[in-house]
């Protein structure tokens, strides 16, 4: 979704993208399908007000929203700045301590791209014995738990955790249209068995990861929160990923660990 391509042009494509209808688009955008059909054909050039309301509808992306507007003619709506901006450190100092604050146990913050921003020290779990050019910056931390050289041949459930993380990837891939994100999915595909990986049991409420570190079996839940309120793309971008104790020898281990 890139170069010269008319707002028009993208648009249709998200509506594709969504599995939507000009009709169904219309009605949800309170619009005559004739006008989306306009839009989408470059008849009309429609307001900036229009592009986001149209984009509203279609969930696409804030940084993607940028763009339509751009392709539209008109200025980007939402700002932009690399983390490391002065005027973003009141929200990178938050994100850290969210993290800090989940020790003793494992938790990181990601971008869009599963590429790890920082982490606590608890995520040496995973790390530990990986292949060094998995650990050069950016770490994927998709790559780093499916590689043959990352921490893939420590998960004890490891066709379970494939089956959960590729149907996921996929999907955001799909969502967003990102050509990176599906790069990355048909990298890791391709280092599993042939063909899509089993289906999860729909009884399981949670993915367990249970992984052997330092001769003990340790078992984790995860979770994964977003920033809901962002005022800028890359806020907007960031997750941020806690693994909790799965069972008790999990807690009797970084019970064990020195502060």
């Amino acid at each position: 979704m890139t170069g010269d391509r008319p707002a028009g042009e993208l648009l249709r494509e998200w509506r594709h993208r969504r599995g939507l209808s000009q009709l169904d688009l219309a009605i949800q955008a309170g619009v005559s399908a004739r006008h989306i059909s306009f839009v989408e054909t470059g008849r009309t050039i429609p307001s900036s007000a229009m592009v986001l309301r149209l984009a509203e509808h279609l969930d696409v992306p804030l940084r993607e929203r940028n763009r339509l507007l751009v392709a539209a003619g008109y200025a980007p709506s939402v700002q932009e700045r690399p983390l490391e901006d002065p005027h973003l450190e009141p929200a990178r100092q938050a994100l850290r301590q969210v993290v800090r604050g989940h020790e003793p146990y494992p938790a990181l913050a990601m971008d869009r791209r599963w590429n790890m921003l920082f982490a606590n020290s608890a995520i040496d779990v995973f790390l530990e014995g990986v292949d060094p050019a998995l650990l050069r910056p950016p770490v994927n931390m998709m790559r780093l738990g499916l590689h043959p050289s990352g921490f893939a041949p420590r998960l004890l459930n490891l066709a379970q955790v494939r089956a959960f993380l590729l149907p996921r990837l996929a999907r955001q891939a799909a969502n967003t249209g990102d050509p990176e994100t599906t790069a990355l999915y048909e990298e890791l595909r391709s280092y599993g068995p042939e063909g899509d990986p089993p289906p999860l049991d729909p009884a399981d409420i949670a993915l367990p990861i249970r992984i052997r570190h330092h001769g003990t079996d340790l078992s984790f839940i995860s979770t994964i929160t977003t920033i809901g309120t962002a005022f800028d793309i890359t806020l907007d971008d960031i997750a941020v990923e806690a693994f909790f104790p799965g069972d008790a020898t999990t807690i009797d281990y970084f019970a064990r660990v020195p502060g």
